[in-house]
C-alpha cells in the first residue's frame, strides 16, 4: 500500500540523575563528595533510506520515544548514555512541525540525517559542586512526514492515455496495465536508460478535469511530480472513448496551472501516443495546427519511436 503522509510523536530520552554521594573511610575525619554525573538521554534521529518507498509503517507505529540516561553513582561513576533511536524514512520525505507547519528538513540524499528530538543532558554529580542536579527532560514534539517522490521525469495525462504502458516499455518498472481508467492507483517509479545516462521516471494516476480541486485521484498525487525536472505530457492521439486529443491537452495543462504555477512552467515533452490505432494520424495533423511545439508520435504498446522519445528526455534533462 502506498502511503505518502503520516503524523508521529517523538520524544528524546531524559538525562540521568546526578548522584549525591559522600565517601568516607577510617582515615578521613570528613567525607568527600564522589557522586558521578548522569548519562545523556537518547536522541531521535530521522534518516533517509533509499530502500523505502512508502510511509506505510507509520500507520501502525506512531510513537518514537528515546530511553533515559542511566543515573550516576558513587565513586565518580558516570551513568551510561542511552543509544540514539534511528527512524528511517523514504528519500524525498519532508519533515514538518505539526503545530506551526514549518518545514524542519527535506531529506533528499541517501543516509541524510536530522536530529528531530534531542535527548536531555545528564545531571551533574556532587563531586563537581555541592548539590547534585537532576537530568534534563528530552525534547518532545509532534511532526508530520510528507513524502514527495524524487524523480527526474514525471508522466502526466488523462486516464487510459497509456502512461503505465509507456513506463513499463522504457523503464524497469512493471505497473499494472489494463484497458480501464485508473488502473494506476499510486505513483510508480522506474529507471530508464538513455545513451549516456539513466534517469528516474514517475507515473502518477491519471488526471481528469477538476483534478486540481479534488476530483479523481490525481490531485492527491500531483505533489509527486513537483520535484521533477521534466514532464512527459502523454496524449491519447487516437481519441479513446471519443475524447478530443487537443481538448485533453488543454485540460491537463489547465489542471497543472491551477494546482501549481511552478509545476505548469516545468519543461514539457509532448508524446502523441497510440499512433498505431486508426484515426491517430488525422488527429495528429489537426493537433499540430494548434500546438506549435515539437511533438513525438509514439506507440507505447508497439514500442514505436520510443528511442527518439528517450533521447529527447535525456537531452532535455
Amino acid at each position: 500500500m502506498f502511503i505518502d503522509g503520516a503524523k508521529i510523536e517523538v520524544r528524546g530520552g531524559s538525562g540521568g540523575r546526578g548522584c549525591q554521594s559522600i565517601y568516607r573511610d577510617k582515615y578521613q575525619r570528613q567525607g568527600r563528595p564522589d557522586g558521578g554525573d548522569g548519562g545523556d538521554g537518547a536522541d531521535i534521529i530521522i534518516q533517509a533510506d533509499r530502500n523505502l518507498l512508502t510511509l506505510l509503517d507509520f500507520q501502525y507505529h506512531r510513537h518514537f520515544f528515546g530511553s533515559h540516561g542511566a543515573h550516576g553513582s558513587g565513586n565518580h561513576k558516570r551513568g551510561r548514555n542511552s543509544e540514539n533511536v534511528i527512524v528511517r524514512v523514504p528519500l524525498g520525505t519532508v519533515i514538518k512541525d505539526a503545530s506551526t507547519g514549518a518545514i524542519l528538513r527535506d531529506l533528499k540524499a541517501e543516509g541524510e540525517q536530522v536530529i528531530i528530538a534531542r535527548g536531555g543532558r545528564g545531571g551533574i554529580g556532587n563531586w563537581h559542586r555541592k548539590e547534585a542536579s537532576p537530568g534534563e527532560p528530552g525534547e518532545a514534539k509532534t511532526i508530520i512526514l510528507d513524502l514527495k517522490l524524487l524523480a527526474d521525469v514525471g508522466v502526466v495525462g488523462f486516464p487510459n492515455a497509456g502512461k503505465s504502458t509507456l513506463i513499463s516499455a522504457i523503464s524497469n518498472a512493471h505497473p499494472k496495465v489494463a484497458a480501464y481508467p485508473f488502473t494506476t492507483l499510486a505513483p510508480i517509479l522506474g529507471v530508464a536508460t538513455a545513451t549516456h545516462r539513466q534517469f528516474v521516471i514517475a507515473d502518477i494516476p491519471g488526471l481528469i478535469e477538476g483534478a486540481s480541486t479534488g476530483r479523481g485521484l490525481g490531485d492527491k498525487f500531483l505533489k509527486h511530480v513537483e520535484r521533477t525536472k521534466v514532464l512527459i505530457h502523454l496524449v491519447d492521439m487516437a481519441g479513446f472513448e471519443g475524447r478530443d486529443p487537443l481538448d485533453d491537452y488543454k485540460k491537463i495543462n489547465l489542471e497543472l496551472k491551477n494546482y501549481s504555477k511552478d509545476l505548469y512552467k516545468k519543461p514539457q515533452i509532448i508524446a502523441a501516443n497510440k499512433m498505431d490505432l486508426p484515426g491517430a494520424s488525422a488527429n495528429l495533423k489537426r493537433f499540430k495546427k494548434t500546438v506549435k511545439k515539437t511533438i513525438y508520435p509514439i506507440s507505447a504498446l508497439e514500442k514505436m519511436n520510443l528511442g527518439e522519445l528517450i533521447d529527447a528526455i535525456a537531452e532535455k534533462l
